[in-house]
């Protein structure tokens, strides 16, 4: 058998592993594909036949291979993998894989295996992963937490009997082409995104559909209600039905959605609500970083506030974040676009009236920039910088001077890029972590 894996990154990394040790794939001839020239192939025992192509021929010649594992960013809508699949090539990924094995387990084991919760959304997946992952552990429950957040799943199989309760974190191109669905599935919000990499709109929202489609009328599938994408995603699925309403339209719904879930896991309403309490959110997701203590001409305590919300890598995300606060905002934003309108941005401004300044960097600034001037906020100030670094500085030096000119006691300093970080960072958490760093670096004069 001959057997790509196609994207060497944490989750390739982690099917390779599995499939060394598979008795389904002994003596399988293994390639490993990626655009990247730079990766290193960790070291294997000398039965196993595994070569490498490297760089921007790494798509060439895939007719060749029996099945090709592909990673969760390389899109399922590729030409040569639909070009492939006509000639019998079989897609697949570890995902795929996963509930493959997990089938198998089902129909060959006596004892009770885990039940399965599928998380995906847009935005909030991590985090309601996370929290629903804690509440289910203090009341005593064997839970494991894998998927974009957690362990790769393939490197769970041996726990798998151990557990109560698997949470799996889905992205849309891990939903993308999979044919089974969880016991319960969440859809948390939805809105347009990853443009740069779903053909269409109607694409995205089916894959996202398929975290329900494949269910049982026996299992459960919980939306929120007033998100309409959520709630037509849902209702693609057999199961029964559960829809959330929030309370507030911020990233605290979030946190509504994995306390309704655990209600229905039966966890009692001491836990979930102490469990919330000392819930401190993910890095790069509204995170406070720093607070910088200032006194004002009149001798009250005043502060300027730096939260780091690098994760916010759409429009949609950082309109929930302006959401969230009560205090003037100054706005940094701006990287590679994954939607072509900005427009949710503009609306938040508009509607919280908090948003002093915006200071844009990166590939898509101007973009972002004619999305605001729409609005015609003829207060808020719009500033261009070239990078990170010069956007910090200067969102400080408009704070600062906010604080001097007015009776403010708080200033927040937002980074809420709504866009990818690919045309500067590594990713998200790299620029999350750049970020901190110039704050962490500032002087308190």
């Amino acid at each position: 058998m001959r057997v790509a894996i196609l994207g060497f990154g944490r989750e390739g990394k982690s099917l390779l592993k599995f499939l060394k040790k598979s008795p389904q794939f002994r003596g399988a001839e293994i390639t490993i594909l990626d655009s990247n020239p730079k990766i290193k192939i960790p070291s294997h025992r000398s039965h196993f036949k595994i070569s490498h192509r490297f760089g921007k021929n790494y798509l060439k010649n895939l007719s060749r291979f029996d099945i090709i594992f592909r990673s969760p960013g390389v899109p399922f809508t590729l030409p040569e993998f639909q070009k492939d699949k006509k000639a019998g090539v079989e897609i697949s990924s570890a995902t795929k894989l996963f509930f493959e094995q997990l089938r198998g387990l089902t129909w060959k084991s006596t004892q009770k295996l885990p039940i399965i919760i599928g998380i995906t959304g847009t935005k909030g997946k991590g985090t309601t992963s996370t929290l629903l992952a804690q509440i289910l552990k203090r009341t005593g429950r064997k839970v494991i937490l894998a998927g974009n957040i957690g362990k790769p799943m393939l490197d769970i199989l041996p726990d798998i009997k151990k557990a109560d309760y698997v949470i799996l974190e889905l992205s849309s191109f891990q939903l993308q082409d999979l044919p089974y669905s969880p016991h319960i599935a969440v859809v948390l919000d939805v809105f347009p995104d990853h443009l740069d990499q779903h053909k269409t709109l109607l694409e995205y929202y089916g894959s996202k559909a398929n975290i329900g489609r494949f269910q049982k009328k026996s299992d459960a599938i919980f939306y929120f209600a007033n998100n309409p994408r959520s709630k037509k995603i849902a209702f693609k699925s057999p199961a029964r039905k559960i829809p959330v309403t929030p309370k507030e339209n911020t990233l605290k719904k979030n946190y509504e959605m994995a306390a309704t879930v655990a209600r229905y896991l039966k966890c009692g309403e001491p836990v979930i609500q102490k469990t919330i309490e000392n819930f401190k959110g993910l890095e790069h997701r509204l995170e406070l970083v720093r607070t910088i203590k200032k006194h004002s001409n009149i001798l009250q305590n005043v502060g300027i506030s730096f939260y780091n919300d690098s994760a916010a890598t759409n429009p949609n995300a950082t309109a929930f974040a302006i959401r969230s606060f009560k205090n003037p905002i100054i706005l940094i934003a701006g990287g590679k676009s994954k939607v072509p309108d900005y427009t949710p941005i503009a609306q938040a401004i508009k509607k919280s009236k908090l948003v002093k300044a915006v200071v844009l960097f990166g590939e898509n600034k101007n973009e972002i920039k004619r999305a605001l001037t729409r609005i015609k906020n003829y207060e808020l100030r719009i500033m261009l910088v070239n990078n990170l670094k010069s956007a910090v500085k200067l969102a400080y030096e408009i704070a600062e001077n906010l604080i001097t000119q007015s009776l403010n006691n708080s200033i927040t300093i937002l980074l809420s890029p709504a866009s990818a970080s690919f045309d500067m960072f590594k990713n998200y958490a790299d620029r999350g972590r750049k970020f901190k760093a110039l704050v962490k670096s500032l002087k308190n004069p």
